[in-house]
Parts: C-alpha cells; sequence; structure tokens
C-alpha cells in the first residue's frame, strides 16, 4: 500500500511530472495582440525535470533532477509581417545529464534526493552518498557515456552576464547556454566558458586546492547590476569560513559605471556553521548575506539529525557589508525565519542629524521550513518547544528589513535592525521586478500568491499559483514608517486575498490578477516597455497550464499543453495575449527575459555540449574488464 500512495509524489504527477521530449524553436499560435516591445526577445524559463524517472516510488523533491530551459522567441516577422512566436525547450547538457540519458542501468537519479537529505537516518543518507561517489567514480571508467566531473545539475535560473546567458543552481558553477536555441556550451567559471577560444587560462570560481570543488558552488541566484554590468554572488560549502564572495567584471564595454577588477572567492567572516543559502541581497554599494537557522550540513547525521535541518530557537543573522569590502561586514539579528528569495535591496543615506547609512531590504519570509518538506511530499517534523517571542503563524509574506549602519568609529555601539514587518498578509513567493530598477528604491514587486492561507500545501498535495501579485513596497513601506506596526510579527496591509480581490481602488498598493478556475501560473517575468512612461509600465511574462487536462488519476496526457500568457503590468487585470504551445511546460522554477540585442551581443564559441550518438554508444570497447565491471557494478545500485 505505501508503495502504490507513493506512486503519486505531488511533484511527480500532473503538471509537475517531467517531460522527455525536446524541440528546437517551433512555430507557434496565439491569440491577442504581441507587444512589438516583445520583438526579438525570448523569455527562457528553467526548473528541474529529472531525466531518470523509472523510480516513482523514491524519495524525490521539486528541486531534484535535471535542468530544462523552456523558452519562447519573439522573432521579428518578415518584411514587417508581425511577431512570430516560437517554442524551444531543451534539456541542460550537465555531466549529471550526459551520464544518465539513456543509460538503463540507472533506475534512479544519480544524486540523493533533497527529500532523503531532509528526512532520511544516518544509514539511508550515507547509503546514498556512497551510492553517489560510486556512480561519480565509475563514470570515470571505459563504457561510460560521460564523466561526472561536477555534480551540479543547473535547474535553478537563468542570468544573462557579458555576452553570456547563465543557467544557475548552487551545487555547481553556472553553466554557458546559446539563445535562442538554447544549446548548451558549457561550464563558465567565472573568466571563460568551455568552448570558448580565450586566451585568459587563469583560474576563477574555485581557485585551486583541495576544496576548490566545494568553493565554486555557485548560488542559483547571482545578481548582476544594471549600471555597473558586475556579476556577484556567493559560495556557500562545508568547511570554514562556510562562505565565500565573488564579484565577476564584464569584460565587454557596456557598462554605464567603470567596474573594478574581478575578484574571486573572498571569505566571508562570521557565519559558524554550514546553511543552506539559496539567495541573498545586492544594492548598488552593500551586499547582505543572510545566516539563517536552517542548516546544510553532513555532520548532522551523525548527531542523528537531518543533513538539511531548521532550528526554530536559533535567531537569524543578516551580514551587510560594502561590496568591495566584505572585511566590514556587520552582524544584525533577529527572530528565526527562512528566506529563499529576496525581492530587492537598496541603500539610503541621510545627512541629519548625522549622516548615516541604511540598506534597505525586501524579501519573501516564511516563518517555518514546512514548505522545504512539503515540496518534497513530507510532512514537516514536529516542532520544537520555541520561546514566546518567537512563535508565528505559518506565513509566507513580503517583509522590510532596514539595517542602519554602524559607524566605525562608534565600535562599541551594536548593530540593530530599525525595522522589519511584513508589508501584506497575502502570501507572496518567486518576487521579480523591472530589472533596470534593482538595486535601488524601486516601487513595485511582482509575484505568486495563492488563494489558500500559506504556501505550505496539505501532506500529498502540490502548492500551485492561483494569483499573480503587485504589491507597491514603497507606498507600504512609507505607511509602516508613518504608523509602524509591531515589529518582527507586524504587517501593514492586513488584508487576506479573497478581501484584497474585491477592491475596486486604482492606486491600491496591492493588485492581485486572478487566474481562471482551474488554471495555474508559474514565476511571472517583468518585461518593460521599449520606452516606459512608468515604472510598471510594461508587461508580465508567466507559463499557464489548464488543469482540465488532466486525467482521472490527476495525470497529464501526452496531448496536454500550456500557454505563455502576456499579462498588462499596469492594470493586472488584462491578458495581452496567449501563446499556444506545441506542449506542456512543467510548473517550475526562475527564468529570466533577453533582450534582442543580449541575444545579438552573445560572446562566440567554438561548438556546444553534445549527447553521445547512438553509433558511438554502440563503438564502444564493451569487452574491457574495466568496461564490464562499470556496467555490472552500476546495474547493482542503480
Amino acid at each position: 500500500m505505501e508503495q502504490k500512495n507513493r506512486t503519486h509524489h505531488p511533484y511527480l504527477s500532473g503538471n509537475f511530472a517531467p517531460i522527455k521530449q525536446t524541440r528546437p524553436l517551433t512555430r507557434c499560435t496565439h491569440v491577442g495582440h504581441i507587444p512589438e516591445g516583445l520583438a526579438g526577445g525570448q523569455y527562457v524559463r528553467n526548473g528541474a525535470n529529472p531525466i531518470t524517472n523509472d523510480d516513482l516510488g523514491r524519495d524525490a523533491h521539486w528541486f531534484d533532477g535535471d535542468g530544462m530551459l523552456a523558452g519562447v522567441l519573439f522573432r521579428r516577422g518578415k518584411k514587417g509581417g508581425g511577431i512570430e512566436p516560437e517554442f524551444v525547450n531543451q534539456y541542460i547538457l550537465t555531466d549529471v545529464f550526459l551520464n544518465a540519458k539513456d543509460n538503463r542501468n540507472l533506475k534512479r537519479p544519480l544524486l540523493p534526493s533533497i527529500a532523503t537529505l531532509i528526512s532520511g537516518s544516518l544509514v539511508i543518507v550515507a547509503m546514498a552518498v556512497f551510492r553517489t561517489l560510486v556512480l561519480v567514480f565509475l563514470s570515470r571508467l571505459p563504457g561510460s557515456r560521460k564523466t561526472v566531473r561536477k555534480i551540479s545539475v543547473a535547474n535553478t535560473g537563468v542570468v544573462y552576464h557579458d555576452g553570456r546567458a547563465l543557467a544557475t543552481c548552487e551545487s555547481g558553477p553556472p553553466i554557458r547556454v546559446q539563445l535562442p536555441s538554447l544549446d548548451t556550451v558549457g561550464w563558465y567559471n567565472g573568466r571563460r566558458a568551455e568552448n570558448e577560444s580565450s586566451p585568459d587560462d587563469r583560474s576563477g570560481f574555485g581557485g585551486g586546492g583541495a576544496i576548490s570543488f566545494m568553493k565554486e558552488w555557485t548560488t542559483g541566484h547571482p545578481r548582476v547590476d544594471p549600471n555597473t554590468k558586475e556579476l556577484i554572488s556567493f559560495h556557500a560549502i562545508f568547511v570554514k569560513p562556510f562562505v565565500y564572495y565573488s564579484i565577476v567584471s564584464p569584460v565587454t564595454t557596456l557598462a554605464k559605471e567603470s567596474s573594478r577588477n574581478s575578484r574571486f572567492d573572498v571569505p566571508i567572516e562570521g557565519v559558524s556553521s554550514p546553511k543552506m543559502m539559496h539567495d541573498f541581497g545586492v544594492s548598488a554599494r552593500h551586499t547582505v548575506i543572510m545566516d539563517l537557522p536552517i542548516s546544510l550540513n553532513p555532520m548532522n547525521s551523525i548527531r542523528g539529525r537531518p543533513v538539511i535541518a531548521y532550528e526554530p530557537a536559533e535567531r537569524s543573522r543578516y551580514g551587510v557589508f560594502p561590496r568591495y569590502e566584505p572585511e566590514k561586514i556587520q552582524w544584525f539579528e533577529t527572530n528565526p525565519c527562512v528566506i529563499f528569495h529576496t525581492a530587492n535591496c537598496w541603500e539610503t543615506t541621510s545627512p541629519k542629524p548625522a549622516t548615516e547609512t541604511c540598506v534597505h531590504l525586501v524579501a519573501c519570509r516564511l516563518t517555518s521550513a514546512s514548505v522545504v518538506f512539503g515540496t518534497g511530499g513530507l510532512p514537516p517534523p514536529v516542532l520544537q518547544p520555541v520561546p514566546p517571542e518567537y512563535m508565528e503563524e505559518e506565513q509566507c509574506r513580503l517583509y522590510y528589513y532596514s539595517f542602519p549602519l554602524v559607524k566605525k568609529e562608534a565600535s562599541d555601539e551594536v548593530p540593530m535592525i530599525r525595522n522589519q514587518w511584513a508589508l501584506s498578509a497575502i502570501p507572496f513567493e518567486f518576487p521579480t521586478l523591472s530589472s533596470s530598477h534593482a538595486m535601488r528604491e524601486a516601487r513595485y514587486i511582482y509575484g505568486c500568491s495563492t488563494g489558500v492561507s500559506s504556501f505550505s500545501a496539505a501532506l500529498g498535495k502540490a502548492v500551485k499559483m492561483d494569483f499573480l501579485a503587485k504589491i507597491d513596497a514603497i507606498t507600504l513601506i512609507n505607511r509602516g514608517i508613518a504608523n509602524p506596526p509591531q515589529q518582527i510579527k507586524g504587517c501593514v496591509d492586513t488584508r487576506r486575498v479573497n478581501e484584497v480581490i474585491q477592491s475596486v481602488d486604482a492606486d491600491d498598493p496591492v493588485k492581485l490578477f486572478q487566474l481562471p478556475k482551474g488554471y495555474f501560473a508559474q514565476e511571472p517575468r517583468f518585461v518593460p516597455r521599449s520606452n516606459p512612461e512608468t515604472e510598471d509600465d510594461g508587461w508580465l511574462l508567466t507559463y499557464v497550464f489548464d488543469e482540465s487536462q488532466l486525467n482521472d488519476e490527476g495525470e497529464c496526457g501526452d496531448g496536454a499543453v500550456s500557454e505563455l500568457w502576456i499579462i498588462d503590468a499596469r492594470n493586472m487585470r488584462n491578458i495581452v495575449a496567449r501563446i499556444k504551445l506545441p506542449q506542456r511546460v512543467p510548473y517550475g522554477l526562475h527564468g529570466a527575459w533577453f533582450s534582442e540585442d543580449d541575444i545579438a551581443s552573445q560572446r562566440p564559441y567554438d561548438t556546444v555540449r553534445r549527447e553521445m550518438s547512438k553509433v558511438d554508444i554502440d563503438t564502444q570497447n564493451t569487452s574491457n574488464v574495466l568496461s564490464m565491471a562499470r556496467d555490472t557494478i552500476e546495474k547493482w545500485i542503480g
């Protein structure tokens, strides 16, 4: 009975189920009018799509699996014939994917599931890790489809920097992909990408030494400064100092401001143990590292705890430092929480009564780690007793922090958070904003919401997004400063989703776009008009799926398809156009918009990564003793 129930894992079923079909650029039909401002650009979204999916009873998590990119190119029509949308989806050809593709020995993915790491005993975790190590070793023997040198599946995000589109995941360095075909070029080390001709043979992310393979693990959410064009990232690892920091300056001359030389793997002091760090804050002049009470520590297993564990009685810590001077870090402490995504970060300087710099952060704050368990189809752990001041209801809200920096000469002054409260009571995740307004005081933040009370789904069910939200962050911050809510637990706008959706106020600081019943969206991406009149003058792009296509068992048939919706970001009401895709796009993670100039400005490359052809497989020398041993062991543990 247990096995039967687990064949319907909520994140391996319905439109969460992986697909195996990939398509080159394929013409799509559409209804409505595609805005001219999208012409020549491409929307691309990343997400986990495990190629090895035979064992449906295995541990599985929404964040597991090989990266797959799904994009829509808005090709300019010939002779002024309008815009012709084309859909393309491709696996990212990582080492892990190339090793597993058409490998009948493997019944489960090569890497341990996050679900195993958060729920498995010492023995189970040890066995899962040992299996991975053996498979990685076997990949180096004759007959293997691909040597696994990097364990990243590149399934988290996608970003554009210095002539390269980069897919990301914190278990490895970024990997370059080519627009608009989404072919995989190769791993990027901060100086050059694999398969690029470059005289620069210096090391980048990771450098050298025994732990270089860990130091190249790069956040899934690196930031690109819209003015200097620098790429700012961090690298969370298992040994001291636990966090490193890198700034990659552009080689091209697109920067509006001069940037400094690149710096790699600068240690960040003050973190006491390995943590699950997914995102951070970056303003024009400062960086915010979040040391939250959610550990990612292999040593936890020895202590009888999960590798990934939330400590609800520990403090949350925020390290704020000038972008180029991480040694000047200041640590601010407050109540425990979990933050997977930040929305924006900026600083202000006030001259009176004394000059003060304050760094501001807007982020999606969760009051527990239950979503980590829910997205693995697991029940959350039994809550530990915590002090009354730490007790909060289950929620994920857009939240505001202000960090006034302490002057160096005031060495006895302890950094203290000035303001910390939610801006709105609606559930809010997957934030996005106008990229040209990032790292400064942006007014509007867009994201996903849901009609249920939080993003923590009931056991056996999956979280789905039936609302898109637009929050006027600056208006709500100003209201909160004028009439402060309770610090930490307070909220400026206390209306719930059902109340906000009834509003007819054109100036309401919280606006919702409700999808039709049975339709669900994914993370939206804001694209501005060519010459915007206002910050919100543009569109939201999001993949949408109609679940009336599911069968009685809740599964998708072969003919199920998704759409890309283009929504007016100003009024959050009008669907400007709907692109009819030739297949479905599984509910996934993060995307990006690439302009026509981005695509045209990509760096040259020599070749792309390719799957091993059937001819190459058939001509491998499988009679070699090592090859036969590899094949036998791989079948046994696969």
